[in-house]
């Protein structure tokens, strides 16, 4: 009688074991938190679709080896067109944009910035590769010069006007990932700012060559982007970038898929 009541007892300890097992593992896994990454697909080398169709970039592998440092976390990745990121972040569609994303002051009183940087683009001024007058930004006084409307290379060259008497013409891309260079082939512009890998993939992808030229015009930080109340989860982005960093997977990412390490400022090398 006594051993078929310690057998009983012995059972119901390890089905309540057992139980209380299962019931840690769920709760495990309602703690980790989903994120939906916001992003594009037609940024060269940063955010875009292979020939297979598949997903990749600079950005993109960067973020999933964010993931794997974050079991918190889960990410997934939404694509749309860049006009649509800001707006899909603020009405909270995602959570966070990563698609080589600088600060301004505008963006910066909407949303809200980790603090490590995760990438750096060298910025040059950006010509037909046939064009042997433009050097510097004297050179581009009376000239027309296509950015994007919300970038950093655009907030530059206003700068640059406000201070100088507005000598060069700022004109804005419009629609599609060819406009800009399709304007400068053409002679409808003159210039842009860009970054080497976006040119290097231009020339490796297209008919019309282009080329950098003069010396690095502004290296700009690169963030990735949150709403206001996310900080815990910004937090913990600046821990895993900051491993990353120290383990060499940035460096080793930023030269597989933008030609050179940009982990690090250029004027910091």
């Amino acid at each position: 009688m006594n051993k078929r009541m310690g057998m009983v007892l012995l059972l119901s300890v390890v089905a309540l074991l057992g139980g209380c097992g299962s019931e840690t593992n769920n709760k495990t896994d309602r703690q980790v938190q989903t994120v939906i990454v916001g992003t594009g697909t037609d940024f060269p080398n940063i955010a875009f679709l292979n020939e297979k169709g598949d997903l990749t970039g600079y950005d993109i592998e960067g973020m999933k080896a964010i993931d794997k440092e974050l079991p918190q976390y889960t990410f997934e990745f939404k694509t749309m067109d860049f006009s649509n990121l800001l707006t899909s972040l603020g009405n909270k569609k995602i959570d966070v944009i990563a698609h080589n994303m600088a600060k301004n002051k505008e963006r910066e009183k909407r949303f809200l910035y980790h603090k490590v940087p995760y990438n750096y683009s060298p910025m040059y001024i950006t010509v037909r590769e046939d064009n042997n007058k433009i050097h510097t930004l004297k050179d581009l006084h009376g000239k027309t010069v296509i950015v994007g409307a919300t970038s950093n290379a655009a907030d530059y060259i206003t700068k640059y006007n406000k201070t100088h008497g507005s000598p060069i013409h700022l004109k804005y891309a419009g629609q599609g990932s060819n406009d800009t260079a399709n304007q400068i082939e053409t002679g409808r512009a003159d210039a842009t700012i860009s970054t080497p890998f976006a040119v290097d993939f231009q020339n490796k992808t297209h008919a019309f060559r282009q080329k950098t030229v003069g010396d690095v015009l502004l290296d700009t930080e690169v963030y990735f982007m949150f709403n206001k109340g996310s900080q815990t989860l910004a937090d913990a982005t600046d821990q895993a970038i900051k491993k990353l960093e120290k383990n060499g997977t940035l460096k080793k990412l930023s030269r597989k898929w933008l030609g050179a390490d940009y982990s690090k400022s250029s004027f910091e090398k």
